[in-house]
């Protein structure tokens, strides 16, 4: 059964991405504030077609301020890179370059709003991020990121990528840690199981910490619902 919900799901939510796709050069006519909006057309998608055909429900915990602050992330499922963005409002991306690569969807996060990072983590690349993240903070955008860079599996607490701390010395603002645990029901593979994802938003991280400890208490913070796993017997 949980097979065929996810074959379900997967039909029904990408066939209708195809329209609110297509049309995304149309609305990028019109700037960046309507392509937020149709942007949360795609998340609302997602959410209903979750909801309905999976039986995946969500639970937000604490709270977070309403002035531009950097969210960092637990990055289990692609679940949260989507239900998290709408739960915040539409603040602006920071994803992998080569997911800007993908043919409308790449240009939609361009207008919307994103600072695209590669795995090599250069000079280069760290003084763009610098630049482009000034730039949305300028915009009164907030920010999102997945600070340990790619997805883990639930018990897994990788230390933070080097981005992080060069993003929070530069652009200077508080940090907001969410924790999540949407990787025990939406596994990396195989089908997605019914029941509830947590988000929970941990206490703000002022800006001005060194290094040391801001990393600290982000780590600690993005890991409060993590279990450590345990040994096979």
């Amino acid at each position: 059964m949980k097979r065929l919900r996810t074959l379900l799901f997967q039909l029904v939510f990408y066939a209708g991405s195809v329209p609110i796709v297509m049309s995304v050069p149309i609305t990028a006519l019109f700037g960046r504030r309507p392509m937020i909006e149709h942007a949360k057309v795609w998340f609302r998608w997602h959410r209903w077609t979750t909801r309905l055909i999976l039986g995946v429900r969500v639970r937000v915990e604490g709270s977070w301020p309403d002035y531009p602050v950097l969210f960092a992330a637990k990055h289990q499922a692609m679940y949260e890179t989507v239900e998290l963005t709408l739960i915040l409002g539409g603040p602006a991306i920071i994803l992998k370059q080569e997911l800007t690569r993908i043919p409308f969807w790449g240009y939609a996060t361009k207008v919307y709003g994103r600072i695209a990072v590669d795995r090599e983590a250069s000079a280069k690349m760290l003084r763009r991020m610098m630049t482009e993240g000034a730039a949305l903070k300028e915009e009164g955008r907030s920010l999102l990121l997945f600070p340990e860079g790619t997805r883990v599996k639930p018990g897994e607490m990788p230390p933070l990528k080097s981005g992080f701390a060069g993003l929070y010395k530069a652009l200077k603002l508080p940090v907001v840690p969410v924790a999540c645990d949407s990787g025990l029901v939406w596994p990396r593979r195989g089908p997605k199981r019914p029941g509830v994802i947590t988000f929970r938003f941990g206490e703000v991280v002022p800006p001005g910490l060194p290094r040391e400890e801001a990393e600290a208490r982000v780590h600690a913070a993005i890991n409060a619902l993590e279990q450590p796993a345990r040994p096979a017997a």
